[in-house]
């Protein structure tokens, strides 16, 4: 089973972030990376204000359930990718695009970092420039996209798998 972490850029909902955090535990995924905007819980040396902080926090909690506190995360402004490429990891995207691949056809490597991105207009053109691979989930309906907690998960579950 691929070792895998997800890197969260600009997802805007906390309920999506939640649900994304309890999956992520379900499946044992090593850490989360949130960045941008994501909203994040609790952080030791938060700088954020306290009546912030826990809104926040609080908010994630409803759809984490208590996974929030079981699976390490770590918060930047802004992501580096090579950082992880350097430690070994494949930077992998979950978006449409041309150079996509179906995830269903996707040899995965041993280390992943799954990158996600904002809910409406997906990873920006930079960072998915940036990725050594991307992948996408197919769709049968009339909708575009599935919802980023949702598409994560099947691709949570589909990584790992192989």
């Amino acid at each position: 089973m691929p070792e895998i972490i997800l890197l969260l850029h600009n997802i805007r909902s906390t309920h999506n972030v939640g649900s994304i955090f309890r999956t992520a535990e379900g499946f044992g995924i090593r850490k989360i990376i949130l960045s941008g905007y994501t909203p994040y819980p609790t952080l030791p040396g938060d700088t954020r204000l306290p009546h912030i902080r826990e809104k926040l926090t609080n908010q994630i909690h409803k759809t984490a359930l208590g996974a929030e506190t079981m699976v390490p995360f770590e918060y930047t402004d802004t992501l580096q990718l090579g950082t992880l490429q350097l430690a070994g990891y494949r930077v992998v995207g979950l978006e449409q695009s041309p150079r996509s691949v179906l995830l269903a056809d996707y040899v995965a490597p041993q280390k992943i970092a799954l990158l996600l991105g904002e809910e409406v207009h997906g990873i920006e053109p930079a960072l998915l420039d940036q990725c050594q691979d991307i992948i996408e989930i197919p769709m049968r309906g009339k909708k575009e996209s599935f919802n980023v907690s949702v598409a994560a998960a099947i691709a949570m579950y589909a990584l790992s798998r192989l």
